[in-house]
């Protein structure tokens, strides 16, 4: 599928998961599920390979594949060991990350859609466990550590904002007095801004939009990428 087929996401996109979280069954899903298709799996499986396109200019290794479970999250929600059991999830989830392993086990780029807005982020949400190792010894660095602090302050300085789960204490086994001890507490780690929902959303304008940020984000993803 061309990238020029990426039109926009219709307003019934976001509708849909307005009426969705007020629904949140399979018999209501069911008799919308051409809804789903058409409003937010078409334009979203188009909208993996446009981007990605743009993205692959920046990052040459970038896997755009606009199948679910691939770049497109499932919509149905994982209930084995959770308390909610609604069956759906209330948003779109896509994401293209580098390299040939696992997706969430890179540094990825995230784009969501839910009623009533879209967020976009990069990072990792949650690290591997090799990939924290790998990140605690590279903020230990003498010249990853500064750089990473730089790539930090660089995107808050552009207004997106940095997350990621912590623990309370500096972990075991690291010295709680070095200078970038707060970075070893993290156990995810990304950047992100909430958009609302921009103009562009409905139109091929969205395409240079996500992608400008996902360039402003890029001095993260750069140290990441090697984790």
């Amino acid at each position: 599928m061309p990238s020029s087929e990426f039109t926009g996401f219709p307003p019934a996109a976001p509708r849909f998961f307005r009426a969705l979280a007020k629904n949140n069954d399979k018999t209501w899903f069911a008799a919308h599920r051409d809804e789903y298709e058409t409003a937010v799996l078409a334009p979203a499986r188009a909208f993996v390979l446009a981007l990605g396109a743009r993205l692959a200019e920046d990052v040459p290794g970038l896997v755009a594949d606009p199948r679910t479970d691939r770049s497109i999250f499932r919509l149905h929600r994982d209930t084995r060991f959770s308390p909610d059991k609604s069956p759906f999830k209330t948003h779109l989830g896509l994401l293209w990350w580098e390299g040939m392993g696992d997706k969430l086990a890179s540094s990825a780029f995230y784009f969501q859609l839910d009623a009533r807005d879209v967020y976009l982020g990069l990072g990792f949400y949650q690290f591997t466990p090799a990939a924290l190792a790998a990140y605690r010894e590279r903020v230990l660095d003498a010249k990853a550590g500064p750089a990473l602090v730089r790539a930090l302050g660089a995107v808050e300085q552009r207004g997106y904002t940095v997350g990621g789960e912590r623990t309370q204490r500096v972990p075991r086994g690291f010295d709680p007095a070095h200078p970038r001890a707060e970075l070893l507490k993290v156990k995810g780690l990304y950047a992100g801004i909430s958009l609302g929902q921009p103009a562009a959303l409905g139109s091929p304008e969205l395409l240079p939009l996500v992608h400008g940020h996902f360039k402003a984000l890029l001095p993260l993803h750069r140290w990441l990428r090697v984790l």
